[in-house]
């Protein structure tokens, strides 16, 4: 296997950059920018700026919490988003009781009523076998290569058609190896992501890409998955910050 590659920010970054961003990140050949759902930032209203700065990207959320985004919510922000391009990432957020139901319900509704690809953001095993047969994949984060590789032949072995992304934070400069620790300690002290990385008997910081190793790394995650989400971690999150992760994981693949 040798997944797709696409690009991963946050919704903090905003409209105005993923405009900025989206073409070049088009132009080097990567499958699709990603944009994770943030209290108080709307994904959706961030790829309806990357969609019109491009015209092949695609377009995906990772992921839209069904805790506080209902499924009309979702619909109506999506409207208008070129659904041959979309793949709606949603997960279930701070929910604490019936999550994989209400997720479940969620994927059922959106692909009903729109055209979208729907994905399920899934850790624990249960999440991950309702989102490979309720929904058109899994969006899979904070793995290694070796135990998402695994993760992904369960998918398939459900359900052959399942797509499996996999988010993986990645710095491509020595200044930003910094934030990635951080980044990686703070997803640890999660109850949630704590608890499943001592499942799996790993800590967050086996799952990152640092500066240095981002060919053989890359390389790896690929053959794991269906499709890898580079989520960038940059110095400041600045739109120059952006341009030289985009030309790193250019120069990576060339």
């Amino acid at each position: 296997m040798t997944g797709a590659l696409s690009l991963g920010i946050a919704a903090v970054a905003g409209p105005a950059l993923a405009a900025h961003i989206a073409p070049a990140v088009e132009a080097a050949g990567l499958r699709a920018l990603w944009v994770n759902d943030t209290p108080g930032h709307d994904a959706l209203a961030v790829l309806h700026a990357a969609a019109g700065a491009t015209e092949r990207l695609g377009l995906a959320t990772g992921v839209l919490p069904v805790d506080r985004r209902t499924s009309d919510d979702i619909l109506a922000a999506a409207a208008g988003l070129p659904a041959e391009r979309l793949m709606l990432g949603i997960g279930s957020g701070q929910l604490k009781q019936g999550a994989v139901a209400r997720v479940t319900d969620a994927a059922a509704t959106l692909r009903s009523r729109g055209d979208a690809r729907v994905v399920v953001g899934a850790l624990g095993p249960r999440m991950r076998r309702a989102g490979a047969t309720a929904s058109d994949g899994l969006l899979l984060s904070w793995l290694t290569p070796g135990i998402a590789a695994e993760q992904a032949r369960q998918a398939h072995e459900l359900a052959p058609s399942a797509h499996v992304a996999l988010y993986v934070r990645t710095a491509v400069e020595t200044v930003a190896a910094d934030a990635l620790a951080e980044e990686a300690a703070r997803y640890a002290g999660y109850p949630a992501y704590s608890a499943n990385f001592g499942r799996l008997g790993i800590d967050a910081a086996d799952t990152v890409i640092r500066p240095g190793e981002l060919r053989d790394r890359i390389a790896a995650y690929r053959a794991a998955a269906d499709e890898v989400v580079l989520r960038a971690i940059t110095p400041s999150g600045s739109l120059d910050d952006h341009f030289r992760f985009i030309e790193a994981v250019a120069e990576a693949l060339a």
